[in-house]
């Protein structure tokens, strides 16, 4: 499995048979400057985690242009359907529902956040309940995004029903859970062998480094992954 990172909660997952985008945040990124263009070339799948403009906005102009197949909430689909993506290529979903992806599953799972996309004038239109991502992989690792949340007790029961391998943690604090709580859930909750922190640094208001989510594990036998923005990692 290769991750590429643009910042925030954006990845590019390529594996055997399916190159994937979740939450590709390529349109108005302060840490991505590249475009949305390059991150499309070959994507096959787009995933998305819940409906804040800083994890739908590219999502659009990838779908045009590379004909993925768009998974997410119902909400969230019709939503970009109603934006010009195409119908035919949508697989909704929603908590607890596990939908066929041709060469992997997408299993919806909770998060503690919220889910709408502003537009003009402080309007904000409801995109459902905000979820996270477990990807099984008949060849590979399964991976859970976890998208934007907090620590919940039933991280326990997701890891009981998925045992994913490896983990992409939101640990920015603020709009979502901070490093030390972040250590804290992976550490309690799951046996990951590597994990991967995301939504920090972006913008001012959230934690500029993974420093304190880095501390937290410590000691847990847990490969922390610190990727580059743009660089591809082996998982």
């Amino acid at each position: 499995m290769k991750l590429t990172w643009y910042g925030h909660s954006a990845f590019r997952v390529e594996t055997k048979d399916a190159t994937i985008l979740i939450d590709p945040y390529l349109v108005g990124n302060p840490s991505w400057t590249g475009g949305w263009e390059g991150p499309a070339e070959g994507v096959t799948h787009v995933l998305l985690t819940h409906g804040h403009n800083d994890h739908v906005s590219g999502s659009v102009e990838v779908l045009k242009k590379s004909g993925a197949m768009l998974v997410a909430n119902f909400e969230i689909c019709m939503f970009l359907v109603g934006q010009g993506v195409s119908g035919d290529k949508i697989n909704p979903g929603n908590i607890g529902g596990t939908v066929d992806c041709g060469s992997f599953t997408t299993t919806f799972v909770q998060a503690l956040h919220s889910s709408s996309f502003g537009g003009e004038g402080g309007s904000n239109t409801y995109l459902g309940n905000p979820g996270g991502l477990v990807l099984h992989f008949p060849e590979d690792k399964t991976l859970y995004h976890m998208g934007d949340t907090d620590i919940f007790s039933d991280m326990g029961l997701i890891n009981e029903l998925h045992e994913p391998k490896v983990g992409i943690v939101p640990i920015g604090d603020r709009f979502t859970m901070g490093g030390a709580v972040a250590a804290l859930a992976c550490r309690r909750f799951f046996g990951f062998d590597t994990v991967v922190p995301c939504h920090f640094r972006t913008f001012s208001m959230l934690d500029q480094t993974a420093d304190k989510f880095v501390a937290g594990m410590e000691g847990s036998g847990v490969k922390v992954a610190l990727p580059e923005i743009g660089k591809a990692i082996t998982i």
